[in-house]
């Protein structure tokens, strides 16, 4: 296997404990992992060397939250909403009758613009979504392109009862053979239990019938009141739980007691003119928080993590390093991908070669000048894509 050391880094990132934050430093990258971690000046020679100079480096980003198989556009929403409007599970209805319109090629070369828009923010590993499908077909076939392209794939037959269809009925189909239809091509199966979508016993049918089938767990909760997402995602042992606008104590309580983590999607929450979620106190409370993008074209159209980490700093109370953290070992661990060979979210020797440079000389960059694009070189898997 090819190796390539890249030295002359000023604060590296490694999100290991036993290493935390590095200065003068450089990292080995050998195949897909990370070979060999610490000073410059013990690096061991490589086959090919790039000197960044010293710039940050830091894990690529885990958006490990996205609906990126869809077509058609929104924009008429977005706009009632900044007049004023408000936002409603139902507007997911109208990406629905797009891509169902759509063509697998159209579909396709969409999710690939949108996952290649990312990495070149930065974005290494990323999860995406069913949803816009609604049906049997559809669905099956929004989760075989995905498998594509994603790292990981997650069932959201559960995403809204289509327009016509009556809810009890629908979710049979999505406990059914909608199920077993994605099944060759999903991890994780994911439900809305949200107002306007599905209630908490719809939602519970969903969860235990995804179980039974050996998906792992994701829930939609708490995105516009209060609700029973996060009892549902933590009483299940869910990998996680994303939105978390409107929380009660013991739904902090009960994430901080569990390891159901917290993902935290505060592109969407501005999108929507929605509070952002309680960053601060789940993490005081010592509960795990993720951050990720939502990218979908109705709530949160963007694959900016880098805005994702300035928001969390800049207005919800986050550290620099906490932000970074949520948004790649984070993200990891709500995926079940920070453990073992080829964990994600980390760069500490066995970790996947998923390297983020930035043109800036520390982290603190992402907040201090947020909105500049920072982003200056990029390994995904040990290869180099920016």
């Amino acid at each position: 296997m090819k190796s390539t050391v890249v030295t002359g880094i000023g604060e590296l990132t490694t999100n290991d404990p036993g290493l935390g934050v590095l200065t003068d430093a450089a990292l080995v990258l050998e195949g897909e992992r990370v070979a060999w971690v610490g000073p410059a000046r013990l690096a061991p020679v490589a086959d090919t060397e790039v000197d960044v100079a010293g710039r940050a480096v830091l894990p690529g980003w885990v958006d490990s939250h996205t609906h990126l198989v869809f077509a058609g556009d929104r924009t008429a929403e977005f706009e009632a909403r900044m007049a004023g409007k408000p936002y409603r599970a139902g507007g997911i209805a109208v990406t629905v009758q797009a891509t169902r319109q759509a063509t697998d090629t159209q579909l396709a070369a969409n999710l690939a613009r949108h996952v290649s828009e990312a990495i070149r923010q930065g974005t290494t590993c990323l999860e995406t979504k069913t949803g816009y499908g609604l049906n049997v077909a559809d669905e099956a076939r929004s989760a075989r392109i995905a498998a594509q392209v994603a790292d990981e794939v997650t069932y959201l037959g559960a995403h809204l009862v289509p327009p016509g269809e009556q809810a009890e009925s629908y979710v049979d189909s999505v406990c059914g053979e909608m199920l077993d239809a994605v099944l060759p091509s999903v991890r994780w199966a994911d439900v809305f239990c949200e107002d306007g979508a599905f209630d908490e016993e719809q939602s519970e049918r969903v969860l235990r019938a995804a179980e039974a089938k050996g998906l792992g767990l994701r829930v939609h909760g708490n995105q516009l009141g209060y609700g029973p997402g996060v009892r549902l995602a933590v009483r299940h042992g869910a990998a996680s739980v994303d939105h978390c606008t409107y929380l009660t104590d013991d739904d902090v309580d009960a994430l901080a007691a569990s390891d159901t983590v917290a993902t935290l999607l505060p592109a969407c929450d501005l999108s929507t003119r929605q509070p952002l979620a309680p960053a601060r106190r789940l993490l005081d409370a010592g509960a795990t928080v993720a951050l990720a993008s939502n990218a979908n074209p109705g709530s949160s159209y963007t694959t900016s993590m880098a805005f994702c980490v300035a928001t969390a700093v800049l207005q919800m109370g986050l550290t620099v390093r906490e932000a970074v953290w949520a948004a790649t070992a984070g993200g990891a661990r709500a995926l079940r991908r920070d453990t073992g060979d080829g964990a994600v979210g980390a760069l500490r020797v066995g970790a996947r070669a998923d390297v983020h440079v930035l043109d800036a000389p520390s982290a603190t960059h992402l907040a201090y000048r947020p909105g500049v694009p920072l982003t200056w070189a990029v390994w995904r898997r040990g290869r180099r894509v920016v």
